[in-house]
C-alpha cells in the first residue's frame, strides 16, 4: 500500500525542522550555562537542555512530522501509554548523555559514549513512537535503512553533545541548532523510509480478510492524531515557549563565569583574613 508522509506538502516538515532547531537552540544555551554552573543550578540547566533537546528537538519534530504521515484508505490511531512513555524515553535518554559528557569534560571517550547512548535513544523514541501506531494494514520496515537510521541518530547525538559543550555564543549556537535540526529529521524521515504496509494478511482481529477495502475496518483502541498529538504538541510546545523566555533572561555563560570567578576570589580574600 502506498504511504503518504507528506499529506500537507511541506508544511509539516518545514514546522518540524523549525521546532527542532527551536529545541536545539534552547538546549544548547541551557547547557553552555550548565558547562559553569556549580552544585544544584547544574542540574537544572541540564535539565532544561534534556527537555529542549529530548522533548523538542527529537519527540514534538517526530510527532508533528507524523501529523502529515497517512495511508489513504486506513484509520490511523496511537497508543497513548506507548506515545507518552516515547517522550520519557527522548528525555531521560539524552539527560544521561548530556550528564555524561559534562561530567567528564567533553572528552573524546564520553563524547563516543554518550552519543552512542543518546544517538540510540533517538532511534528508540522513533520506533517507540511508531510501535504506537495502530492501523489494520501490517507495518514492515526495511531492516538497511532502520540500521542507516540509527548510524545517522549516533552521528545527530554525539554531534549535538559536541555542540553542547563546545558551542559558545549565539551566532554559532544558531548555526549548530540549524545543523542538529537538519540531522534530527534527515533521520525521521529516512527511517519512515524503510516503513512499508500491507493489507494481505490472513485473518485480522477485527474481521478484516483479504480483498475487504480497509476503510471498512475499524481499529480497535488508541485514540485519533487530533485528539491525542494536538493536545501533547501543543503542551510541549507552550513549554519550549517558556524555557526559551528563561535562556533569554537568565545571564549568559560568561556573565555566570565571571560571577563564579568572582564569588571564588571573595571567598578566597575572606580566608586570608
Amino acid at each position: 500500500m502506498h504511504v503518504n508522509g507528506f499529506t500537507y506538502g511541506p508544511l509539516t516538515p518545514l514546522l518540524a525542522y523549525f521546532m527542532s532547531f527551536l529545541g536545539s537552540a534552547i538546549g544548547l544555551q541551557s547547557a553552555s550555562r550548565a558547562r559553569v554552573a556549580v552544585g544544584p543550578s547544574r542540574y537544572r540547566w541540564l535539565a532544561m537542555a534534556s527537555l529542549a533537546i529530548g522533548g523538542t528537538a527529537i519527540w514534538v519534530m517526530h510527532f508533528i512530522a507524523m501529523l502529515g504521515f497517512t495511508v489513504p484508505g486506513a484509520e490511523i490511531r496511537y497508543d497513548p501509554l506507548l506515545t507518552i512513555v516515547s517522550l520519557a524515553v527522548a528525555v531521560l535518554i539524552v539527560a544521561v548523555g548530556l550528564s555524561l559528557a559534562v561530567a567528564r569534560g567533553g572528552s573524546a571517550g564520553s563524547l563516543l559514549v554518550g552519543g552512542l547512548i543518546t544517538g540510540s535513544g533517538v532511534a528508540g523514541m522513533h520506533y517507540l513512537g511508531m510501535a504506537a501506531l495502530h492501523m489494520a494494514p501490517s507495518m514492515h520496515f526495511d531492516v538497511k535503512l532502520v540500521a542507516a537510521s540509527e548510524v545517522v541518530a549516533v552521528g545527530a547525538a554525539t554531534a549535538a553533545l559536541w555542540f553542547a559543550l563546545h558551542v559558545r555564543g549565539l551566532p554559532a549556537t544558531i548555526g549548530a541548532a540549524g545543523i542538529m535540526g537538519v540531522a534530527v529529521t534527515g533521520m525521521h524521515y529516512l527511517g519512515m523510509t524503510a516503513l512499508h504496509v500491507t493489507a494481505t494478511a490472513a485473518t485480522d482481529p477485527s474481521g478484516w480478510m483479504p480483498g475487504m477495502p480497509v476503510t471498512s475496518v475499524a481499529v480497535s483502541g488508541g485514540m485519533s492524531p487530533s485528539q491525542l498529538l494536538t493536545p501533547l504538541v501543543v503542551g510541549i510546545s507552550v513549554t519550549t515557549t517558556v524555557m526559551l523566555l528563561v535562556v533569554a533572561m537568565a545571564p549568559t555563560e560568561r556573565e555566570l563565569h565571571e560571577e563564579r570567578r568572582a564569588a571564588q576570589m571573595s571567598l578566597a580574600l575572606r580566608s586570608r583574613r
